[in-house]
């Protein structure tokens, strides 16, 4: 009966909070792909800085040991964006070239940025999100089994803090593809991720909540990594200062989105 629980309440944050965010993001908000760009940004960042990070280091472990696990994390997110640019080159017969001729330097820069846009930040915020997902289902799983009402307030919380960060999320695949429907299923199985975190946390729980800090670490280098490798520098465009006043105010709404669920989360 409490694995049959925890499988419900898994799918029910780990893929019901995707379809909320993708109600909100391809509906409601679908005109604003720009101003969802710079939410995606904040929403990233925040849940990084805000949520992932102070709880891992909740858990007592040393810093040097998070910090380590940050870096090789981050290091791992930059080669795994390479990775996608050299095999997007090598499917399209063209390799990124590290010494560009004058004449053609303008075309170059046009095609790496495309070449990027279209490749770089899908894998490494998929990766991160299945990772964040795993460590939501042992936290519903410990949930559960301690009482079945704090389980289901667990997942209601965790579908709850999820919307603005999948809404993020949904965004950086759409930049990288005009294919709703795939965003969508990537988005989702990354989120379904939670039902097996749950499973695993019935079984293991104590040893995963010992990992359980590393995990977050881990899940927010990926954000992190997006943010600012992939999503801030397609901000940074001249603009007026209305469309600029615009953008800030589209990164402090996802941050604001993102720490006001975090913190109601954890009040209950």
């Amino acid at each position: 009966m409490i694995l049959f629980a925890i499988l419900v309440g898994t799918l029910f944050a780990g893929v019901g909070s995707v379809w909320v965010a993708a109600a909100l993001s391809f509906g409601v908000l679908a005109r604003y792909t720009q101003h969802m760009l710079s939410l995606a940004a904040g929403a990233l960042l925040a849940t990084a800085f805000m949520h992932l990070l102070p709880e891992a280091f909740e858990s007592g472990i040393g810093p040097d040991h998070l910090f380590m696990t940050l870096l090789i994390g981050l290091v791992f997110f930059f080669l795994l964006d390479k990775a996608e640019l050299w095999h997007h080159g090598h499917e399209h017969g063209v390799l990124p070239s590290a010494e560009p001729a004058h004449d053609h330097a303008g075309s170059h820069d046009h095609d790496h940025s495309h070449a990027h846009s279209h490749t770089g930040g899908g894998w490494a915020v998929l990766a991160g999100d299945s990772v964040h997902c795993f460590g939501d289902g042992v936290l519903i799983a410990a949930a559960f089994m301690a009482d079945m009402r704090l389980g289901a307030i667990a997942a209601l919380a965790v579908l709850a803090h999820e919307v603005p960060h999948h809404m993020g999320d949904l965004m950086v695949l759409r930049s990288s593809t005009t294919d709703r429907k795939a965003a969508l299923i990537k988005v989702s199985l990354a989120g379904s991720v939670t039902a097996l975190g749950g499973v695993l946390g019935f079984w293991l729980v104590e040893r995963l909540a010992e990992l359980l800090p590393y995990f977050l670490v881990v899940a927010s280098s990926s954000f992190m990594y997006v943010a600012l490798a992939d999503l801030i520098p397609q901000l940074q465009k001249r603009l007026g200062a209305r469309q600029t006043a615009a953008q800030i105010a589209w990164l402090l709404i996802g941050i604001g989105l993102v720490t006001l669920v975090s913190s109601l989360a954890h009040q209950h």
